[in-house]
Parts: C-alpha cells; structure tokens; sequence
C-alpha cells in the first residue's frame, strides 16, 4: 500500500470516529483532513500542515491517533512527524518553555473589570452610563437596575465594576455579587443538608448592595424564587440597592413568577447588544496592547468584520495570534489570522449539556434528588421529572434511547420512548410546563 492510499485509509478511519462522536467533524474539516502527506521513511511518516499553529494543535490532539491508525494499518509502531512551511522541514514546535512564557504573557494581559476598562460604545452606553450612577449613588439612580443582552457582551464586567467602584470608595458597606445559579444551589444546601435557612437569610437580607448575575436561572424553581422573592422585597423595604443581570428581559423569562417580573420591571431595564464595527475594533486593539503584540489595521479590520457575536470571540482570536506570534516569532500573517478566526467560530459552538448537569437542574426544579430520579421511585414529583430528564436528554444530545436508558437508572429502550412521548404531549396541552421545559433547555444550554 502506497502512502496516498494509507493516508486515506487513516482519513477513513477518522469518520468512523465522527460517527462514534470520538471527533466532531469541524475538528476533522479544519485539521485533521487538511493535512497532506509528504513521505514516509522506514517507521517515520511526514505529514504538512499550513503552520506551526496547526502544527502545534495537531500535535496536541491528535499525534497520538494518528500514529495509532498508521501502526494498525501497518503492523509497525510508526512515528508522525509534522512539517510547515514557515519553518524549516522538521523544526520542532516549541515545548514547555515557551508555553510557560506564553501563559505569564496572557496573564499580564488580563484587566480589572473596572469602569475603566470598560470599552464604550453605541451598543452599550446607556447599560455603562446606568451601572456608573447606581455605583457612584446606590439606591438613590436605578433600583432595580436590570441589564440584559446575550452571552459575553459585557454583563458580567459592568456587574463586577459596580462591585468593585462601591467597595473601593465605601468603606464597610456590605456589597454581595452572587450568579443566580449560586443563590439556587446555596438555598438547597440551607434546607436539604443543614435544614436551616437562617444563615442564609442573614447573609443576603442584610446586604447594603445585592448584585445577582444570571438571575434567568431562578426562573421554574419554586422554593428559590420563593426565597428570592422575600429577599427582594426586604431589600427594597430598607432602601437597599439590587441590580441584575440576565440573557434576556424580564417578560421574556416565561417560567418567571410574574410577582418578580413586575419587581424587576418597577426599576430601570437597560440592554446590551452586539457591539458595532468600530467598538470591536477598540477591543482588539485594546487586547493587543495589553498583549504586546504588533497587529497591523488590515488585521483589526479583517477580525472586527468576522467575528460579531461577542467579546470573548474578538479577545480569544487576538490571544491566539499572539501564540503565533510567540512560537513562530514573526508578526502573524494574513492566512495566520484567517485560521485563528476558523478556530475561534468553532470554539464557540455550543459544548455538548453533560447529563449530571441535567440531573442537578431537574432534581433542583422538581424538589427531589438525583438519586430519586436514578432509583425505583414512582411518586408523582419523581415520575414526572425522570421523564422530563429523558425527554431533555433527547433533546440536547445525540445518545439513543437505549443509550439514555442507561444513564437513567437502567431503564428499557420502550420506557424511555413512552417518557419523551408523554412530555411532548404535555408540552403541547400545558403552556406553562412547555416554558419550563424550554426555559431549562436554553438554561442548560447557557
């Protein structure tokens, strides 16, 4: 067998590993079936890539496989070799030394969330110029101050300067900064481990600032919005100052009390959208400077035009050319910047919802434990929320019914298709429990 056909054989192999979900196919079409091979030499077998950045995640993820299907096929313990061309042919990739100089030069590079390093622009002056007031006159501007926009646009970084603009310039004032997943989880320790709540209402009740990121994730769990919403209503009594952050507005979050939708619409509600051209571009910049890498404008331009959806994006394709710029030790290039940004959009697809993470979040919503939902139990709490786990499971992976049984505490494939089915139709005759479902599911997926 020549070495064309051997290499097909391995690309073969690969997709048997899509299939299986061992390799996603974006990880195959942008790395791994874009290698070409060069020669092979006695055990040795040189493949090209189209850099040392490639060459360095290839080597990273995949080095392994590929030595293991050549062996196989082969019946020899071969070794892989990659080449590029901006480096000599065998040069290799640079190892722990310049990773551990790598890692110091991003931490460097990371900033205070401040409001001065808060980039402003028309996407989010006014959620920025609402944050300041509530920080600089807590109670007296905004309360509730509610900020909404989708996932890494700044929520987080305008929640975490009021924080730290109102620690810094008050002294003993009381500022709490919880995520609403965490007010949740803390709420169910109080009352199913230590049976009392008095510590925990002792803790947020008496906060001069409350300043709760998420707060989407208390929606569809009864007892948390019980207690959120006493908490609240204690706050506001003293004239203390709340502020919230959520993916989207209040009257969108549908398995929401309306009790709480209408405290949190008493307040001032300020969104944060995708940030315009030219405040992607102050990003960019911005993180290159604190990288200290030399980005010409036509790469700014080319990262601000592609990469539209958030933040992280535009910071994570500059940290990416800095490695380059690192390891190979010359400006990144045109084609260097254009493979980061390939890297980047596929980072951003939507990680895989683990099925502890759906466990935790149903029991959590249904008041039972994972361990009711995995036992023999048949009460109706716990009936209902094994079969709206299978009917998640279903819905937000790839795992036959089978294969959800298993997980499932053991159950047979024809049980899990009489649970999906009898959620769905409920979904379908219940407006209420259909929110909840979807509410769960773009939790989960969040």
């Amino acid at each position: 067998m020549n070495l064309d056909d051997l290499y097909k054989a391995v690309l073969d192999d690969f997709q048997e590993d899509i299939k299986k979900g061992k390799v996603t196919t974006t990880a195959y079409k942008l790395w791994i079936s874009t290698l070409e091979p060069v020669k092979m030499n006695g055990n040795e077998v040189t493949l090209q890539t189209s850099s040392s950045f490639s060459a360095e995640l290839i080597i990273e993820n995949y080095k392994d496989d590929f030595e293991d299907k050549f062996s196989k096929l082969t019946g020899l313990p071969i070794k892989v070799t990659l080449i590029w061309p901006e480096l000599p042919p065998r040069e290799p990739v640079e190892q722990a030394g310049k990773k551990k100089e790598l890692e110091k030069t991003y931490k460097r590079a990371e900033y205070e969330y401040t409001f001065d390093t808060f980039i402003v622009g028309q996407s989010n002056k006014f959620a920025y110029a609402a944050s300041r007031a509530v920080a600089e006159e807590p109670a007296t501007a905004y309360n509730p101050l509610f900020i909404h926009g989708p996932s890494g646009l700044g929520k987080t970084h305008l929640l975490t300067a009021i924080s730290n603009y109102l620690t810094d310039n008050n002294e003993g004032l009381k500022v709490i900064y919880v995520t609403g997943e965490a007010f949740a989880n803390e709420l169910i320790t109080a009352i199913q481990l230590r049976h009392d709540t008095s510590e925990f209402h002792n803790k947020y009740r008496t906060a001069d600032v409350l300043l709760v990121d998420d707060v989407q994730f208390i929606a569809g769990k009864e007892s948390t919005q019980e207690e959120f919403f006493h908490t609240f209503n204690e706050l506001k009594k003293q004239g203390k100052q709340i502020v919230l952050t959520s993916d989207r507005p209040p009257k969108e979050i549908k398995t929401l009390e309306d009790r709480i939708k209408t405290r949190f619409e008493q307040g001032l509600i300020a969104d944060i959208n995708i940030p315009e051209y030219e405040t992607r571009c102050a990003i960019i910049k911005r993180k290159a400077e604190l990288l200290d890498l030399d980005i010409t404008e036509g790469l700014v331009e080319m990262i601000a035009i592609a990469l539209k959806a958030n933040i992280r994006q535009l910071e994570g394709c500059v940290k990416k050319l800095k490695a380059i710029e690192h390891l190979v030790g010359t400006p990144p290039t045109l084609s260097q910047a254009q493979a980061a940004i390939r890297e980047v959009l596929s980072d951003e697809s939507v990680a895989p919802v683990t099925i502890p993470k759906i466990l935790a979040e149903i029991a959590t919503i249904y008041d039972v434990t994972v361990e009711d939902i995995l036992s023999s139990k048949r009460s109706a709490n716990v009936s209902l929320a094994r079969q709206v786990c299978c009917y998640v499971i279903k819905e937000t992976s790839q795992l036959s019914f089978k294969n959800i049984g298993l997980e499932i505490g053991g159950r047979d494939h024809s049980t899990v298709v009489y649970y999906v089915d009898k959620v769905r139709a409920k979904m379908e005759e219940d407006p209420h429990t259909g929110e909840l479902i979807k509410d769960l599911i773009r939790n989960l997926n969040s």
